[in-house]
């Protein structure tokens, strides 16, 4: 018998099994993204408003904590600015 092709299935590198977990986790992602095509729009929409929130606040929110706790000391302020409340 004849084995035919079916074109509908996706097809994907199958890897060796000698090949460590970190590598297979490595191509289980690369080939899903490889094969996106709206997910990839979605993830670029995702990563440019992530940038762009956190360049507002690292630009628009000064540092609090360095600029009003004394000698370093960070977690004693935080701790008082915490219960004081």
């Amino acid at each position: 018998m004849k084995k035919e092709k079916n074109e509908n299935l996706m097809t994907t590198d199958v890897k060796p099994m000698k090949q460590g977990l970190l590598s297979q986790i490595f191509h289980l992602y690369y080939d899903g993204f490889r094969t996106m095509t709206l997910g990839k729009t979605l993830w670029t929409i995702i990563l440019i408003k992530l940038a762009i929130i956190f360049l507002v606040l690292k630009l628009f929110f000064p540092n609090y904590i360095n600029s009003n706790a004394k000698n370093g000391d960070k977690a004693g302020f935080v701790s008082k600015e915490i219960l004081n409340r």
